[in-house]
């Protein structure tokens, strides 16, 4: 049986934290009080454009305090950000919002930036449409990719996170990553953020006996080992296959609770936090310690 020291080692946990007063004045202090192994953040406006600039003096504070604790940080990238957008502004705007967060997360000491796959945004499903789309997302994040593997193994990982099926999306279940992947030349500095909630609602069977760990191993099959770097723990809101992103706490929604104790114990999540996004996930007692708790009964 493992100790916490080794549970927290194998699976750090956590939530998304908001920045309020600052880095360490709020958002670590927030982190700490939840009991968070590893936590995630926004780095300015997460519905907005600006580019928010740091603060040098907190930005290295907040780097060795989470260095010093070992806690593992990750950004999110705006929601605004659309790679596959037929708008040239809003395409524009998207690479730079992705560049702009990937250095931020490098001066924070963050490990990864979660950027949403994206849509094609077409009246219909056009397969021209779509083919435009992978070459923008192609010729907007290869030149990115290059700039982190020229910084070094220090450099945060770009982690693609598929969303739920809404829309005209490029990336939603695991089996459209392998074209993703493909676009990008299956770069050695992109990741994959895992949303339950998002798998679940573009049709992955995590709610049957098994199928959380089949998703696992179809996910390493597409894409390949030690692709996997982070998890959005999230239940569901609705049932799966409804192309819906709407998260609920874990165990009060469609997915339930064995399924999470199937993805602690696979061996695809070794070293993987899971972080939650869901309705009282920032509350003390609430997702952070339900999902510890089902790690350590997972790795009992």
């Amino acid at each position: 049986m493992l100790d916490p020291a080794q549970l927290a080692a194998r699976n750090p946990v956590g939530t998304h934290v908001t920045v309020g007063k600052g880095l360490v004045s709020g958002a670590l202090a927030s982190a700490e009080e939840l009991g968070c192994e590893a936590f995630q953040v926004f780095c300015g406006n997460p519905r907005g454009w600006a580019l928010s600039a740091g603060k040098p003096a907190e930005d290295a504070a907040f780097r060795a305090a989470t260095a010093e604790r070992g806690t593992r940080v990750f950004v999110h990238a705006p929601y605004l950000v659309n790679l596959g957008s037929p708008t040239p502004l809003t395409y524009e705007r998207s690479v730079a919002s992705v560049a702009h967060n990937l250095g931020r997360a490098a001066q924070i000491g963050a490990e990864g930036v979660v950027v949403h796959t994206g849509s094609y945004v077409a009246a219909d499903d056009t397969s021209e449409r779509h083919a435009a789309a992978m070459r923008q997302v192609r010729e907007g994040l290869l030149p990115l990719l290059e700039t982190l593997d020229a910084a070094g193994e220090d450099a945060p990982w770009l982690l693609l996170e598929p969303t739920a099926g809404q829309g005209r999306s490029l990336c939603a279940g695991v089996d459209d990553l392998a074209a993703y992947l493909d676009a990008l030349d299956h770069h050695p500095r992109v990741g994959i953020c895992l949303d339950t909630c998002h798998v679940f609602a573009a049709g992955a069977p995590l709610d049957e006996p098994g199928g959380a760990a089949a998703t696992l191993d179809h996910l390493v099959d597409v894409a390949g080992p030690g692709r996997l770097r982070l998890v959005h723990a999230n239940d569901s809101m609705d049932v799966r296959g409804a192309f819906k992103d709407r998260h609920q706490s874990i165990g009060n929604g469609h997915i339930g609770i064995e399924p999470f104790l199937e993805l602690f114990a696979h061996p695809a999540t070794d070293g993987v936090p899971f972080v939650a996004e869901t309705p009282g996930s920032r509350e003390v007692g609430g997702d952070v310690q339900v999902l510890q708790e089902l790690r350590a009964k997972a790795l009992a």
